[in-house]
């Protein structure tokens, strides 16, 4: 009977595969890897050869340039990539553009990694998939009961609120450069904002790589003037980092928001001076995850990164076996 450890398991690189002698979003260069999602901390650089989605690979591209990888192989979403026996496939995770959970299968055992997912409605990227596995290997960066995040179409009310209360002052939303910043700006369209949003020259290219694959995102504008009182009442997204910084100081009376599932957390809203923190995250919250094995079912549960014990307790009394991977290397783009 094949186990699941010799199909997958934990090493220094990443998540190995043995018989198809491939890694899933290894954290240093390697002859093979499959790649979740852009993001810096799954996709890195240097690998001999690359698979992932068309998306994925493009943004990775945009950030690192056309040689990242040896060679690249874009997979759509549930087509079936063989290597050495190995079938993998991805499945839509929900979590940012072109964001993939890898399904292995192998000797009649399927085994899915999730990268990083999300189960609310994104504007920008397809929603996740469940798909039935022998092994569920899962995230969880709020893998704790305390985090149960809000309706996000609320927070942006609330941003829009704000907006009305202060016409005379500019709002600065800090947002992670790829995702967020561009699922905040489809959420404010869809609840009505028109007018142009000006975006910090950091976004400009990974607002223009969504838009090249169908992500409408209204009127933009670079963030960029002499005069204070040309941001009255503007609104203005920009990476977390700049909120902070002296860039800020070109703003009239700026009120400074956040958008992170960490604003739960009102102390970190505190320590980064941020006025009006907006619960907006691309990671599944505590509901979300439990959840999520519920309607999976899969004979095990595996836990990667993130609060990893009580997710772990809650499936034991539930009655999955699971266990704690303690992958290192991973980093929340949602953290400090």
């Amino acid at each position: 009977m094949t186990r699941p450890q010799d199909l997958l398991c934990p090493r220094p690189e990443g998540l190995y595969c043995p018989p198809g002698d491939f890694f899933v979003d290894p954290v240093r260069p390697v002859a093979r890897a499959v790649i979740t999602h852009g993001h810096g901390d799954h996709a890195r650089a240097g690998h001999g050869a690359v698979l992932a989605t068309r998306e994925t690979l493009a943004i990775m591209a945009e950030r690192y340039g056309q040689d990242f990888a040896g060679a690249a192989q874009a997979a759509a979403y549930g087509e079936a990539v063989d290597r050495d026996g190995v079938e993998v496939s991805l499945a839509p995770a929900g979590h940012v553009l072109g964001s993939a959970q890898a399904v292995v299968r192998w000797k009649g055992l399927t085994m899915v990694v999730s990268g990083d997912y999300k189960r609310r409605r994104d504007p920008t990227c397809r929603a996740f998939e469940p798909v039935p596995c022998d092994v569920f290997i899962s995230e969880a960066t709020f893998g704790l009961p305390v985090f149960r995040h809000p309706d996000d179409r609320g927070e942006i009310a609330r941003l829009l609120r704000s907006m009305a209360q202060f016409p005379e002052r500019a709002h600065l939303v800090g947002a992670y450069a790829l995702g967020k910043a561009q699922r905040v700006i489809r959420l404010l369209r869809e609840a009505g904002h028109g007018g142009t949003i000006h975006v910090h020259g950091a976004l400009e290219r990974l607002n223009r790589l969504y838009e090249g694959f169908g992500i409408d995102l209204g009127p933009l504008a670079p963030a960029t003037t002499t005069r204070k009182q040309d941001f009255a009442g503007a609104l203005v997204i920009a990476p977390p980092s700049a909120i902070a910084d002296r860039w800020a100081r070109r703003f009239p009376d700026p009120v400074t928001a956040f958008a992170s599932g960490w604003m739960l957390v009102r102390a970190r809203a505190r320590q980064r001076g941020v006025e009006l923190p907006l619960v907006i995250s691309d990671h599944a919250d505590w509901d979300e995850l439990t959840a999520t094995v519920d309607e999976i079912r899969p004979g095990e549960l595996w836990v990667t990164h993130g609060r990893e014990e009580a997710l772990v307790r809650w499936a034991e009394l539930h009655g999955t076996p699971a266990r704690a991977l303690a992958l290192v290397g991973y980093e929340d783009e949602d953290d400090d």
